[in-house]
């Protein structure tokens, strides 16, 4: 007699479970849920990625051309100097399109001994797969450096 009830019993019983008819639902709600974190956080992870590697040309960028600018051997080139070791810099990292702004700040004579140079070079970073329409503004992060160079003050002064 009690063999027959638990016969009777399916399995899922057993242990205290309604039967349900929600079989196969766990994988589509993984999928589902798992695109709706894992989208935006791949994008997150994309954008980030583009302003890190931004700033990092930045960087670089100031850098070389401040160190072009104190090298240079005459005062008339040094500031075309700075400015071509920037784009070069830049297109290194796949930047250079034009957008970015390489700014020299130094005293009249930049190259005499033991004088101070800034160079500051910035841009705008569009965000990854945001069309034009939204404006260059709107859908972009702002990216600059600096960087302070000083002329070796052993230097023979250019004329």
């Amino acid at each position: 007699m009690l063999a027959d009830r638990l016969q009777q019993i399916k399995p899922g019983r057993l242990r205290g479970r309604p039967e349900s008819s929600d079989n196969g639902s766990a994988l589509i709600e993984v999928v589902v849920l798992g695109l709706l974190v894992l989208l935006p956080m791949a994008y997150v992870v994309l954008a980030v990625f583009e302003v890190q590697r931004a700033a990092y040309a930045m960087t670089a960028a100031a850098r070389e051309a401040g160190r072009a600018l104190v090298t240079a051997p005459s005062q008339a080139t040094a500031v075309p100097r700075a400015r071509a070791a920037a784009a070069v810099a830049l297109s290194d990292q796949g930047l250079g399109a034009g957008r970015e702004q390489v700014q020299v700040e130094c005293p009249a004579m930049c190259l005499q001994p033991g004088a101070s140079v800034t160079i500051r070079v910035s841009t705008r970073v569009p965000l990854p797969f945001v069309p034009d329409v939204f404006g260059r503004d709107l859908a972009s992060v702002a990216v600059a450096a600096s960087h302070d160079a000083v002329v070796d003050r052993f230097r023979e002064v250019p004329r």
